[in-house]
């Protein structure tokens, strides 16, 4: 799905109002990791377009980011070049950082923009926050952002607002929905909608699935990896997780 859709990410995403609202309670947490080193090395794993690790590095942090797609790698090459900063960007993906960036390296990693639901079912989870556990250094900081499933799947909550972009007479709309199967996985659709000079619509679909990964789930992993003082946030606004309410499950966590 996203190798064909890198070309259209920074469309689909207003990175401008996302950073202006997610960064400052990023670099709150990830400047906890200024306790231990000076200039802290983070981590942003399935970094997409890399705008997250780009804002990082603009702050002065020591960033890297790592995508399974290398389309999504090559446009985050070319972000980081635009915007004049130094990120060591890798195709890799869950599974596969320690041996891409190597062990305890880290001082603080990030998974972001329901990035983690991508894994193949709970074993793929458990491994996931394994390969999270061993790039980071002891007392190294985790961050982990994602939908609060608790809350979609109790109540299917299939759709999503659409989004819209427009850059002359060229115009794209993306709208987003689940479809729920029998066996508690999720297919995560895009539709897009693009036209050029208010001709007719081009129509596109793509779709993957998503383990919705839940906090009573996620918890006892996070443990056994070896991860202490598990925090949950509903928000990056840094109100409380409610399960029932809250439209995001945000962790932050220490590894031990």
């Amino acid at each position: 799905m996203y190798n064909t859709f890198s070309d259209d990410y920074d469309r689909f995403v207003n990175w401008k109002n996302r950073l202006a609202f997610e960064m400052p309670f990023i670099e709150k947490t990830v400047s906890q990791a200024r306790r231990e080193t000076a200039n802290p090395a983070v981590q942003d794993a399935a970094c997409g377009t890399g705008m997250h690790a780009i804002a990082l590095a603009k702050l002065g942090f020591s960033v890297s980011g790592a995508d399974l797609f290398p389309e999504m790698i090559t446009r985050a090459k070319e972000n980081a070049a635009r915007e004049g900063v130094n990120v060591h960007f890798e195709p890799a993906g869950f599974g596969s950082l320690e041996k891409t960036f190597g062990s305890g390296k880290m001082d603080a990693l990030l998974c972001l923009g329901n990035s983690l639901p991508h894994v193949e079912g709970p074993a793929g989870l458990e491994s996931a926050v394994r390969d999270f556990a061993a790039v980071l250094r002891p007392g190294g900081i985790l961050l982990l952002q994602s939908r609060n499933f608790d809350k979609v799947m109790q109540e299917k909550m299939r759709w999503m607002d659409p989004q819209a972009h427009r850059e002359e007479e060229k115009e794209w709309i993306f709208i987003r929905f689940y479809d729920f199967d029998p066996d508690g996985y999720i297919q995560f659709n895009i539709l897009t909608l693009y036209r050029e000079d208010a001709g007719g619509w081009q129509q596109t679909l793509r779709t993957t699935t998503l383990y919705p990964v839940l906090q009573a789930d996620l918890e006892p992993v996070l443990q056994q990896a070896g991860f202490k003082d598990i925090r949950l946030y509903g928000s990056m606004d840094g109100s409380d997780y409610d399960r029932t309410r809250s439209e995001n499950l945000i962790v932050t966590a220490v590894k031990y």
